[in-house]
């Protein structure tokens, strides 16, 4: 919302002059957010001139110029007359017109400075309407008899035209409507510093008229609420449509954002922006009988005033006549009813429609407009019959019109019955933490055009607050809460961090989860945070769901990343790929985040349209379709992970990178890694790993295929590991580990080497040899794998350093012997396994 100053101010005083950073701080410090400050781009000596006389001298490339000369200042000193070169030829001599000085500055950073053209010294430059910012026509010189105006000559024409005037922009929130516009913002400047304010609307009085007829059918068919309560229609007769819109109102319209179309247009938009009350103007002699406000029937269209035929849904809210459509409801006339330059007769709209049938329309139909904004933010239902008088009035002053006697009011009694509230004012400071006296809470819910009645209840008072037709925002006591607190200054809620109660903090699962995370970052490894949305192949290679199956975004940012993620190592491909691209070729990267697995079913279609609240099933169901989103850890390796330095060869990432940050992963968790042989579509099926927990699958280790990387513009050799983190943490626990204590006794080591088939995993042996050696066994490790000569084709010799030892004894070689023994009695009974050498 832009706010020209001079507006502003004659609904708001202010002791001493308003600027617009003055205006910006009281602005936001009643919650308006501060957003720009406009200005007309002319500065320097810009006057009224008066043309005396000129002659045409036509050029030898075609074109004819006038040499001009303008009396700029009174009386007939040397410097009060100008020698001025001009291309227009809409001008005569007697004109009175827009002269720019040597020293001018124009919009664009235009200098106007004495300068030879066409063999004259032009001193200065007669301006046209663009070249002062004042619009787009650029046609010919801008004659100030156009505007219904005759200054003096040598007037200053920037304050003549409105040129010095500056817009302050601010945004206003969806549930601040009354704020889009003048009137809400004198008010709300009221508000910030105790200025006087005068309401616009008491500057006027409504005339009733009737006669014109008006049927309000309208009935929404989905909600069944109605799309029009308030209805006013007045007439003016013998218009001037061509009169020129004065200087003010252009201006004032311009810094507001809006251009200047036409007199009658441009009071219609000056209304709107003035009282928030948006207006349309019909020409009357091309309406066809009364006017019908209803819903769009099926099949029918309509021509709006951008010339763009619309097909209408049955939704739309229309305004007809008897020969159908001539406007979409609060977003935009018809071409039909259009006011012209011939036009002498104007019907006046205003009126209230529902906010949300305008807002659909206007968003069904991509058609936002200024009248759009404000419906569907809530307009004030009691100005209508305010605007359309002074839209009257202004027809009458400025396009020489006089009030006809045609007109019609329809409004429905209950739309402006504002629910009242119990208000308790000791919930201000319960819910707020500001103390005020009750007689301020009350000045300041009388302020803002609140209806205050006391009921004493005992010790505490029950107020009975009303809120203004202008605020249907203020629905219950929090919002008069937070309402108060506006009033009464932000600053003034004390900062006080309450004291954290005993025995709160984060969750055990979250933090196993911080624990995690921080661990691999402080280990080297770099976190990267990607986006949930990747492409639907690479997450079905890559996360194992099914193209069809998987979670589509409706209004995806990019349709080609359609989808929501079942797998991290997408989101880390293209952190790596956008590294690599910048020259990083050594990388460690790491993420920790939701995928999102798919229910059995996408979505329901039970979901009532409209605003009406689903049933508790339906609610259910459509919780059961948003699918399951556990917490899972990623990495990826590329590169050199140790580089080359004195003594040490450089190694490049590789499987050995993968699983060891996995087993990082695992013990922050509090839990053991057991690897196992693995396959998945996306890993090398040489080199890839089944990562498990407590004898249960938790996630995958292992390089990338060679072809799949090379695919991707990465290198042939990229290791990664994926764990899903939920599982992992439901199967390591929660609760703190118990570490034990160290033994006094000596350890007793012996070495194991068993041969067994190929095929078998080196885990599946090692689970076996230390279910079968017991208590006794505190550590065993693989430390050695043969494969050649004295050991059979197909097979392989495994040779594990096992540790013994027993908490209240030394242990004997024979006792861990035993122990050994009955290790590979276990693993022989398992997976075949035999003492190497026999």
């Amino acid at each position: 919302m832009r706010i020209p100053l001079s507006w502003l101010q004659e609904y708001v005083s202010s002791p001493a002059p308003l600027s617009a950073e003055s205006l910006h701080d009281a602005l936001v410090s009643v919650g308006l957010e501060e957003e720009d400050i406009h200005r007309f781009e002319v500065s320097g000596p810009v006057v009224v001139g008066e043309v005396l006389e000129f002659v045409e001298e036509p050029q030898s490339n075609g074109k004819t110029i006038r040499w001009c000369q303008v009396r700029v200042a009174p009386g007939g000193g040397e410097d009060a007359i100008r020698g001025i070169v001009c291309g227009a030829d809409n001008f005569f001599v007697g004109d009175k017109v827009v002269v720019s000085l040597p020293g001018a500055v124009l919009p664009g950073g235009f200098e106007i400075s004495a300068r030879k053209t066409y063999g004259h010294v032009s001193d200065g430059m007669i301006a046209s309407a663009k070249e002062l910012g004042l619009g787009e026509d650029h046609s010919g010189i801008l004659r100030l008899v156009d505007l219904g105006i005759d200054p003096d000559v040598g007037d200053d024409a920037t304050a003549l035209l409105g040129l010095d005037d500056v817009a302050v922009e601010v945004n206003v929130t969806p549930d601040r409507g009354y704020a889009m516009s003048i009137r809400g913002i004198a008010r709300e400047y009221h508000h910030a510093t105790g200025h006087d304010f005068v309401d616009p609307v008491d500057r006027v009085t409504p005339v009733g008229s009737a006669g014109f007829g008006v049927n309000v059918d309208d009935r929404e068919p989905i909600r069944g609420v109605p799309g029009c309560r308030v209805f006013i229609a007045r007439s003016v007769e013998g218009i001037d449509a061509s009169a020129p819109t004065p200087p003010f109102i252009q201006s004032r319209l311009l810094l507001a954002g809006i251009r200047s179309i036409s007199l009658p247009v441009d009071i219609t938009n000056y209304v709107m922006m003035e009282y928030g009350q948006p207006l349309h103007g019909y020409d009357l002699d091309r309406l066809t009988g009364g006017i019908t406000v209803r819903r769009a029937k099926a099949g029918e269209s309509l021509t709006t005033l951008d010339d763009q035929v619309r097909t209408l849904d049955p939704e739309d809210l229309l305004i007809t006549d008897e020969s159908g459509p001539i406007g979409m409801a609060g977003v935009m006339g018809g071409a039909k009813t259009e006011l012209g330059e011939d036009s002498t007769r104007v019907l006046i709209e205003a009126a209230w429609f529902d906010p949300v049938s305008i807002a659909r329309t206007a968003r069904r139909h991509k058609l936002p407009s200024e009248a759009s904004k404000r419906f569907q933010r809530g307009v004030d239902p009691l100005v209508a019959e305010a605007a359309a008088q002074r839209a009257v009035d202004l027809l009458v002053t400025y396009a020489g019109g006089t009030p006809g006697d045609l007109g019609a009011r329809v409004i429905d009694d209950a739309v402006a019955v504002m629910p009242t509230i119990a208000f308790d004012p000791q919930s201000v400071d319960g819910l707020a933490g500001i103390t005020l006296e009750h007689s301020r809470i009350s000045d300041i819910l009388l302020d803002i055009g609140c209806q205050v009645a006391t009921a004493g209840s005992g010790a505490v008072d029950t107020w009975q607050v009303t809120p203004p037709s202008w605020r249907p925002d203020l629905e219950n006591s929090p919002t008069l809460v937070e309402e108060v607190a506006r009033i009464a200054g932000f600053d003034t809620i004390p900062s006080i961090l309450p004291p954290a109660p005993s025995g709160r903090g984060l969750t055990p699962i979250q933090q196993a989860k911080r624990r995690i995370s921080q661990g691999l970052a402080h280990r080297g490894y770099t976190e990267v945070l990607s986006y949930p949305f990747v492409d639907p192949a690479d997450n079905a290679v890559c996360g194992g769901v099914d193209e069809s199956k998987q979670v589509r975004v409706a209004n995806a940012l990019d349709p080609q990343k359609a989808v929501l993620r079942t797998s991290l190592i997408p989101g880390l491909i293209e952190s790596a790929q956008r590294n690599l691209s910048r020259g990083v070729v050594d990388i460690a990267l790491y993420e920790a985040g939701s995928v999102f697995l798919p229910p059995e079913s996408l979505g329901t279609t039970d979901i009532a349209p409209g605003a009406t609240r689903p049933d508790q099933d339906t609610i259910d169901a459509m919780n059961q379709s948003l699918g399951h989103q556990p917490w899972w850890v990623s990495g990826l390796f590329i590169g050199q992970q140790r580089p080359r330095g004195v003594g040490q060869h450089p190694e490049s990432a590789g499987i050995a990178d993968a699983l060891d940050a996995a087993r990082t992963a695992v013990a922050l968790a509090g839990g053991v890694l057991e690897v196992t042989q693995g396959s998945h579509p996306v890993f090398h099926p040489g080199r890839v790993a089944t990562l498990m927990v407590a004898g249960e699958e938790v996630g995958v280790a292992g390089e990338l295929l060679p072809s799949w990387c090379v695919e991707r513009d990465l290198p042939r050799r990229v290791a990664a590991y994926e764990i899903d983190g939920s599982k992992l943490i439901d199967l390591a626990g929660t609760d703190p580990r118990v570490v034990d204590s160290l033994s006094a006794m000596p350890a007793a080591t012996q070495d194991i080497s068993v041969v067994v088939d190929q095929s078998v995993p080196a885990a599946t042996v090692q689970a076996a040899l230390a279910e079968g050696a017991g208590d006794l066994l505190e550590h065993i490790a693989l430390s050695d794998e043969y494969v050649g000569e004295a050991i059979a084709e197909g097979s392989r010799s495994l040779t594990f350093a096992l540790r013994f030892r027993a908490d209240d004894r030394t242990l004997t070689q024979a006792e861990a012997t035993e122990a050994k023994s009955a290790g590979l009695a276990r693993a022989a009974e398992v997976c075949g396994a035999r003492l190497r050498g026999e």
